[in-house]
């Protein structure tokens, strides 16, 4: 199988031994996203609300260079620090997707790189 890596500025560089996605067949599998501004490496100051809008701006930029959108995602999975925050990130969430509803998880989880309060990885169809 040929296997594509996709790398883009306009997305956090990977802070680790990882790929910010990689393509196989149609498929692609992109890393999860945590909110950093892709312009300095660092997390975005504020709410959840302002990390959740982050972390979807870095997906729609990787997905954007495997020449693909949110209506090509088929599934994500989303990892929070406290559930309590789910309504604000669904709702977030939900305005990139308008009309085509991806498979989804949402995850609680203990804790998350460089302290931030969600992370989100998704899965696409490419041509």
């Amino acid at each position: 199988m040929n296997l594509k890596t996709i790398a883009t500025t306009n997305a956090p560089a990977a802070i680790g031994p990882y790929s910010q996605a990689i393509q196989a067949g149609n498929l692609l599998f992109c890393s999860g996203q945590i909110p950093l501004d892709p312009a300095t490496g660092e997390v975005v100051a504020g709410d959840i609300r302002r990390q959740a809008g982050q972390v979807m701006e870095n997906i729609a930029a990787v997905l954007t260079a495997a020449g693909a959108g949110f209506s090509d995602v088929i599934k994500t999975t989303i990892y929070l620090v406290d559930m309590n925050d789910f309504g604000v990130v669904n709702e977030v969430y939900g305005s990139c997707f308008p009309e085509h509803k991806p498979a989804r998880s949402t995850v609680a989880v203990k804790a998350l790189p460089r302290g931030v309060l969600l992370e989100i990885e998704v899965i696409a169809c490419c041509e």
